[in-house]
């Protein structure tokens, strides 16, 4: 089970570091595109129809690349102070069990996204094109399912997180003075 968890462990560490990189190049992007827009629209006076639904692209695909590391790293929201009245196994149990419920909802939603994805190939987006005229080809309107996209990669890799986090909580409860190396990537905190 250790073994499994360093292949696991080093498989998400590769991948949530690219999504991180990935997440602020697509933060940075909606940032300038959407100054673009505010210079268009009160600048000019000539708002241009792209920046809007850009945007929105970019902001789904940030999404999707940054929450499995916050999901690794204990950065969603949680109610710690039923764990803290609870026995130190009794709050290990109760952990796992969340973890497994999340792993329900996780795949649930991961079947969720695919079709939504499926369905996408059938839409186009309403302003944005692929500037294919700059290879000789005819400009094409974005099909919705680039956009789609993003629900399923950023579920996948929260999957794949969850399955780390059942396999160290699964140890913890057999071994509860086992220790983890630390992320390198983990931003400390106060709690670290």
């Amino acid at each position: 089970m250790i073994y499994l968890l360093k292949v696991l462990v080093d498989l998400n560490t590769v991948l949530l570091k690219i999504g991180r990189q990935l997440a602020w190049i697509s933060i940075g992007l909606m940032v300038v595109i959407i100054l673009i827009q505010v210079f268009f629209r009160y600048g000019l006076n000539s708002a241009l129809s792209w920046p809007d639904e850009a945007a929105r692209f970019l902001m789904l695909w940030m999404t999707g690349f940054i929450a499995p590391s916050a999901y690794r790293w204990g950065g969603f929201i949680s109610i710690e102070m039923l764990f803290r009245l609870l026995p130190s196994r009794i709050t290990k149990i109760l952990v796992l069990i969340l973890l497994m419920i999340s792993m329900m909802v996780l795949v649930v939603g991961l079947n969720f996204g695919l079709k939504h994805v499926e369905s996408g190939w059938l839409f186009y987006s309403s302003s944005l094109k692929l500037p294919l005229h700059l290879i000789g080809m005819e400009v094409t309107k974005m099909k919705l399912a680039w956009m789609y996209m993003s629900l399923p990669v950023g579920l996948t890799l929260m999957t794949l997180v969850n399955i780390e986090l059942i396999i160290k909580n699964l140890i913890l409860l057999l071994n509860p003075k086992f220790e983890f190396p630390a992320d390198p990537d983990e931003p400390k905190t106060e709690k670290n």
